[in-house]
Parts: structure tokens; sequence; C-alpha cells
């Protein structure tokens, strides 16, 4: 089973601690300086990293070359799409805000233990504008065959089109007037039946679909 951890220092000004919300979303992930979580952490587990951590950079290259299958999400109280690029690049599995709610936090690291990228809806747009350019480029991409969107019930693509725009789960269930656990139950089923892992494959996906796809489903 993996395991939370916060890198942590007591030492620098200001102090790097988890905050409140962290640690209520993670009350048994363990916490400390950079000795300790360097060799506590194994494979698998998810290790959390401050922007205000001192050379916050060079540190999740080091975490990730000690131990390639570690995860790293980066947290940021200032969250912008340069940093996040460069977490990213860096080879952190997600970026989020600092100070993010508990339960936003516990899907993070669940996304990514599971195989998937976490970033905010507009580094998530700008990678996908991105890659769509290079399918458009690329001679081969006329040769990917359109993603079938027919196995979708009529609501399950409303959801997997508005996530795929960029938007919080909280955000489609105040756009489709349904509940969060709602929107998270027809997600888990959007992405089992197309066969992606998270919200960036979905976004993709869909970013290559052709305008006369099969039309959904109904309930």
């Amino acid at each position: 089973m993996s395991t939370s951890f916060f890198l942590s220092n007591a030492q620098a000004q200001p102090p790097v601690l988890p905050s409140e919300r962290w640690r209520e979303a993670f009350p048994t992930g363990p916490w400390g300086d950079w000795a300790r979580v360097s060799q506590d952490s194994r494979a698998g587990d998810t290790v959390w990293v401050s922007t205000a951590y001192p050379l916050w950079l060079e540190v999740v290259a080091q975490l990730l070359q000690a131990e390639p299958r570690r995860l790293v999400v980066v947290l940021s109280a200032a969250p912008d799409q340069t940093e996040g690029l460069r977490a990213i690049n860096a080879g952190a599995k997600g970026y989020c805000h600092l100070y993010a709610v508990p339960e936003l936090l516990q899907e993070v690291a669940r996304v990514v233990q599971q195989g998937g990228l976490w970033v905010g809806p507009e580094l998530l747009e700008r990678i996908v504008a991105a890659t769509r350019d290079l399918l458009a480029r690329s001679t081969a991409a006329d040769q990917l065959p359109a993603p079938d969107l027919s196995a979708l019930s009529a609501r399950e693509a409303e959801v997997a089109q508005a996530v795929a725009a960029g938007k919080s789960n909280r955000e489609v269930a105040e756009q489709l007037f349904i509940s969060e656990r709602t929107v998270k139950a027809h997600l888990g089923a959007v992405f089992e039946k197309l066969g992606v892992r998270d919200r960036l494959q979905l976004a993709l996906r869909l970013s290559g679909r052709a305008t006369n796809r099969p039309a959904p489903k109904p309930h």
C-alpha cells in the first residue's frame, strides 16, 4: 500500500510545513526533512513537494533519480502554467494548489497512484492544445482511428466533454445540476469505457475526435 509523504523544512524562512488541509487529507501521512523522506519513501509512494521548498526543482529531480518509481506531486501557493510545466517536465505526476481542500488532495493522490497525471484546467488545456497541434502536423494523425463515444450514455458524454474542457468535478456538478458524487461515478464509467486513466488522456481522446461522431446512447 502506498504512502503519502510531505517534504518539510523547518529551517527554511518561512518554514515549509504541511498545511492543515494536507494533514487532514492524509492523517497518517508522515512528513519530515530530506533525510527522512528520501530514506523512508519507496517505489509507489507519493512525495508532496512545495514550491516554497528551497531549490524544489532540483529536489524533485533528486527524488526521482534516487527512485524513479516514486510519485511526486508539486504544490504551489500561486499555481501558474509556466511553473506547472516546469514541475511536469521535471518528472512530477501532479501539480495543484498548496491549499486545496482535503478531498481534492485525496483525489490527486488516487489519480497519480493509478498511473495518471494531475494538472490544473489551464495547464491541461495548454498541454492538450500543444498535442493537438503536433497531431495536426503529423501525417500519422490521419491514420489514427476516431475514438468511439457511442458506448457512453448521454449524461456520461456530457460529463466527459465538460471534464475534457478542464472543468473540476464541482464545476461539472453545478453545470449539469447533479451531485459531485454522481459526476465522479459517471467519470469512472467514462474512463473505463474509453480506456483512459485520467483527465488529460480523456481530453486528448476527445480533442482528436471527428466532428461526425456517433450520437451517444440515451440513458
